[in-house]
């Protein structure tokens, strides 16, 4: 496989600091020398390469945002890089990384006590406890509120019934973070592995994200102990919250799905002979990779923008919403002309943008549809809701 050349045609590179670039580098090399040579075959069989996930804990890339409790405490710049540097090997990597962090980790520390913190914390950021986050039901995605899964108040612990879909890391996880209405409130409580009257399944057959373990989550009559209920999340905000944190780390990797599937396309115009000279040559083609490189040129001011907002405190969740909305869609525009630059050997896992085509079919859905994002913004710009 030939090395990786990161598109940077603006020179934002400047942006970073040196320890940011520093980062990122060091997660470039790393999806290089462990993840490349075996995505293919993980994606081939359906399987999520979980021996790699020490590794994770080791490079400070779990929960690498947060402070404290064995957490790397980055920069959010900082941490979008390292996302970008994941999903550019594949979207279920990054995934993992974003729900054990963003979706997992960022709720107990952000509302949880500090025994619970320190509990859970130091394991999962070491990747030796695995997280999945609760949320999404069968018939409740875009409108989580809607939910059915309830939690009933037994005295010292709580029952919970109910069922959640589309749960990434679910079956492999140690403990899951679910939302759950109380008297029609939602709340969040921790479920351990174990724990009786919880179980999960497998959703097998998937074309997207195969290398990524998505699972159902089912309570029957589960009984939880009450000192694993969050209690700084009360209410729906508690899991959008979560949602918004993975959703500004979206707006990265998805940028470096674009970049992947940029280089390879740009490789193989280079090299490509037809009519007795390099495709590259052709108008039609150079209009393409020009088309991709000018998006994620933006893609990528767009996602930096973001990061530097976060850390001055003026990120609003629209902003979010815009640049996951935007970055999504660009990164799978990009693959689909990607895909044509390779012609009939773009269908093939010879090369990785077929996978990463299919892949981003999934994360323009999770984590807020291009839709649902558009209505967020436009509500922002409006001042008028679309939906309520």
């Amino acid at each position: 496989m030939s090395q990786f050349k990161a598109a940077d045609f603006y020179q934002i590179d400047d942006l970073f600091t040196e320890e940011e670039r520093m980062i990122r580098d060091t997660i470039r090399d790393w999806v290089d020398d462990k993840f490349m040579p075996i995505i293919e075959e993980h994606n081939r069989s359906a399987t999520f390469p979980r021996h790699l996930v020490p590794q994770l804990g080791e490079l400070g890339v779990l929960g690498a945002s947060l402070h404290g409790h064995g957490c790397a405490g980055l920069s959010p710049v900082a941490y979008g890089l390292i996302l970008q540097e994941l999903e550019r090997g594949d979207s279920g990597l990054r995934s993992f990384v974003s729900v054990q962090g963003s979706l997992c980790m960022f709720p107990i520390h952000a509302y949880g006590t500090e025994e619970q913190k320190q509990k859970w914390l130091p394991g999962m950021a070491a990747g030796k406890l695995i997280g999945c986050f609760g949320l999404t039901e069968a018939d409740f995605g875009s409108n989580p509120s809607g939910m059915l899964t309830r939690m009933e108040d037994k005295g010292d612990h709580y029952l919970l019934n109910g069922s959640k879909y589309w749960i990434t890391n679910g079956c492999i996880a140690d403990l899951a973070i679910v939302a759950a209405k109380e008297d029609g409130e939602v709340k969040m409580i921790v479920v351990e592995k174990g724990t009786p009257g919880y179980s999960t399944n497998t959703i097998k057959n998937k074309f997207s994200l195969r290398a990524s373990v998505t699972s159902e989550l089912i309570f029957q009559d589960c009984k939880v102990p009450k000192r694993n209920v969050l209690p700084g999340a009360i209410g729906i905000k508690g899991p959008l919250s979560c949602l918004n944190q993975a959703r500004f780390g979206i707006a990265f990797g998805t940028v470096g799905s674009a970049m992947a599937v940029y280089d390879e396309a740009l490789r193989y115009s280079q090299n490509r002979i037809m009519f007795d000279r390099p495709i590259a040559r052709f108008q039609l083609v150079q209009n393409k990779l020009v088309w991709m490189v000018n998006e994620i040129t933006k893609g990528q001011l767009l996602a930096w923008r973001l990061g530097r907002l976060k850390e001055m405190g003026k990120l609003h969740h629209s902003h979010v919403s815009l640049a996951k909305r935007n970055n999504c869609w660009m990164a799978l525009e990009c693959c689909r002309l990607a895909r044509d630059v390779l012609g009939a050997n773009g269908i093939t896992d010879e090369y990785q943008t077929m996978r990463h085509m299919c892949n981003l079919e999934s994360v323009i859905t999770y984590e807020g549809t291009h839709d649902i994002h558009a209505l967020i913004v436009g509500r922002e710009i409006t001042g008028e809701s679309a939906v309520t």
